[in-house]
């Protein structure tokens, strides 16, 4: 009997750890980014890779929050997902996570196609924090992985080229204020999933886009590109352009590296992911998708160490392979004056245990090259369909930006009901022209920064939240003494004090005045503990997110009874946390108490939002003992120096 496609709710249950508060205080900070190229060494580069590599860096994570309030307790938790299914292939979408194609399961052979994580465990790779491993995740928005890993996007039927339906994801991304949208359809008999990415660029200058699809499979795979070369990337910052590495080479590459493919012009863009049998996942495109890449965690402790971290010990490793509007992932792509672009992807299975030729050759006969670009013309038409049921909600964040633009952006409707609490601020003063008070006492919301907003912010009443909230907007836009100069206006009339002395104390640094840095975190700390109402979640973050900053910055000053005085008052279950017993280890030593410190470490913890490529905790092991660093604390990623 054949199966008509489908598309259905459905709920799958996994162990999962809670994602927890977004931290409340704004990321003024520059980005402490890893995928990146020193400066000096893009001269090394062909000319428009080098263009690209430093096109337009983000400033900061603004007006995004950081998302740190997890941790790695987890337990069985209902997840939303949208199955997709014919009769040949079934895929899972987690629309409140992303949009992730969590599995693509091909039912003639039985098989996963794709590396499906057991768990659900946010861990610090996102730009803005929280992401989690597996399946087929969708990047927009500048290096990295998106600020969108874990949130929820809109979703909704819409009808597919075929007659038949489709599955549309949609959201506003907000670094680069663009919409896009991820159209996923299944034609009748089809071994293929097919996937329709549109991204646009509404306004009237041009934007820098960025774009990659990252695809999760059992890093025992043996991955297969048309490319001869590749441009290597580790966690050491250089480019370099080095052979396309063997399947043996890969398996034994001690440290984590990403390989960029550099494709040939003319070649059909793909890449495939087979067991030693020949059989695994293909992803190909039409050429819009230049760019493939392979990730790999390497076979040393470090890497070992990170993909237990990410999933359960004994449920096997993944690697990535990738597709990407550019040649490596550490470029941004000009998307001009209101203008879009879009592309087709496909994905399936491929029985080939051949060369990579010979992997070509079974794909062009499973799903031709022209097979591709039809579908692809087929679908743009209907990438302006207006959505039918919706199936789920992201935010209101592009209701916002459309309420105030009067877009007409086809397909990807943001409704006026979208809009919520956090947006209803910025739509009183895009009506009134002010900026309203909050009617209780609570840390101040989310600030937008771009320049619309900003001058909005101006012209408005100077209230001090609209002071703050223009002091955050001009620090983003590189002002920093405008910046510095709405808050201490501010300061004089505000009734909280805490959140504009945290931005002053910031800027304090960032100048390299440490110690009245450390004066003003201290004094802001002092004054969010008189101003908390309760422990509730918002004030128990505020409260975790500025004691961490004022034991670093006090520390950095080597005033270690003030800073003992902040961990004092922190909540005790705060002080349980893995972040915060590697803080108390930090500010043990600093009291000279050497033995207490490794003590921390003897009993153990988990710092559940330690960074991509940070590497804080072996070096205050290296303050408090003499032995090599403990597997269960190395997350390097990079060669250690002799």
């Amino acid at each position: 009997m054949v199966i008509v496609t489908t598309i259905r709710r459905e709920v799958i249950t996994l162990p999962a750890a809670d994602l927890g508060p977004d931290n409340p205080l704004p990321p003024l900070r520059p980005l402490d980014e890893v995928h990146r190229v020193e400066v000096r060494d893009r001269d090394e580069l062909p000319r428009d890779m080098a263009r690209q590599v430093g096109l337009a860096p983000l400033r900061s994570l603004l007006p995004v929050r950081v998302r740190d309030g997890y941790g790695r307790e987890r337990a069985p938790r209902d997840i939303d997902a949208l199955v997709i299914e014919n009769d040949r292939l079934r895929a899972t979408v987690l629309p409140g996570l992303g949009g992730r194609v969590a599995s693509l399961f091909h039912k003639p052979t039985g098989r996963e196609l794709l590396y499906r994580n057991p768990v659900f465990q946010p861990a610090n790779f996102a730009l803005n924090g929280a992401w989690y491993s597996g399946g087929i995740e969708w990047n927009i928005g500048a290096t990295g992985h998106t600020t969108l890993s874990v949130a929820p996007l809109h979703a909704a039927r819409v009808p597919a080229p075929d007659g038949g339906e489709m599955l549309r994801l949609w959201e506003w991304e907000r670094l680069r204020d663009l919409p896009f949208q991820v159209d996923l359809w299944l034609p009748e008999d089809s071994d293929f999933l097919y996937v329709g990415v549109r991204v646009r660029n509404p306004h009237e200058k041009p934007v820098p886009t960025y774009w990659w699809s990252n695809i999760a499979v059992p890093e025992e795979r043996r991955v297969l590109v048309p490319a001869r070369e590749a441009w290597r990337f580790g966690y050491e910052r250089r480019l370099r352009k080095v052979p396309a590495p063997e399947h043996p080479e890969v398996q034994q590459l001690p440290c984590a590296a990403d390989y960029f493919y550099d494709l040939p012009d003319e070649r059909r863009r793909w890449i495939a992911a087979l067991d030693e049998d020949g059989y695994g996942l293909v992803q190909t495109s039409t050429d819009a998708l230049r760019g493939r890449k392979l990730f790999v965690w390497g076979k040393g402790t470090g890497g070992r160490r990170w993909q237990e971290w990410l999933t359960e010990p004994g449920t096997g490793g993944y690697c990535e392979i990738q597709a990407g509007l550019a040649r490596t992932q550490l470029e941004h792509v000009r998307l001009d004056a209101e203008s879009e672009v879009s592309w087709l992807e496909a994905y399936g299975p491929l029985s080939s245990p051949g060369t990579a030729d010979e992997v070509e050759e079974h794909l062009a006969a499973v799903l031709p090259r022209a097979d591709v670009d039809a579908a692809y013309e087929a679908w743009k038409p209907h990438a302006d369909a207006e959505p039918g049921e919706i199936l789920a909600v992201g935010s209101g964040w592009g209701a916002l930006e459309v309420l105030r633009a009067d877009w007409k952006l086809p397909g990807t409707p943001f409704d006026e009901s979208t809009l919520g609490e956090d947006q209803e601020p910025w739509r009183q003063l895009l009506r009134a022209g002010s900026f309203p008070d909050p009617r209780r006492v609570r840390p101040p919301g989310e600030t937008l920064v771009a320049r619309h907003w900003r001058d909005m912010l101006e012209t408005a009443p100077a209230t001090p939240l609209t002071e703050y909230h223009l002091g955050v907007a001009q620090w983003h836009d590189g002002d920093q003494a405008q910046a510095v100069r709405s808050w201490e206006r501010a300061l004089e009339l505000a009734p909280s004090l805490w959140p504009l002395l945290r931005c002053l104390a910031v800027a304090d640094h960032e100048a390299g005045n440490h110690e009245r840095a450390a004066d003003r975190y201290a004094e802001a700390f002092d004054d969010l503990c008189h101003e908390r109402r309760d422990t509730g979640a918002s004030w128990t973050a505020a409260t975790a997110a500025l004691g961490r900053e004022a034991i670093e910055a006090l520390l950095a000053v080597r005033r270690t009874e003030q800073a003992r005085a902040v961990w004092d008052r922190l909540h005790p279950a705060t002080r349980e946390r893995g972040r915060f017993r590697l803080i108390e280890a930090s500010l043990l030593l600093a009291e000279g108490r050497r033995e207490e410190a490794r003590a921390v470490f003897d009993t153990g913890f988990e710092v559940a939002d330690l960074r991509e490529g940070a590497e804080a905790i072996g070096r205050l092991w290296a303050r408090v003992a003499e032995e090599p660093l403990p597997d269960r604390y190395d997350f390097r990623m990079r060669p250690q120096e002799e």
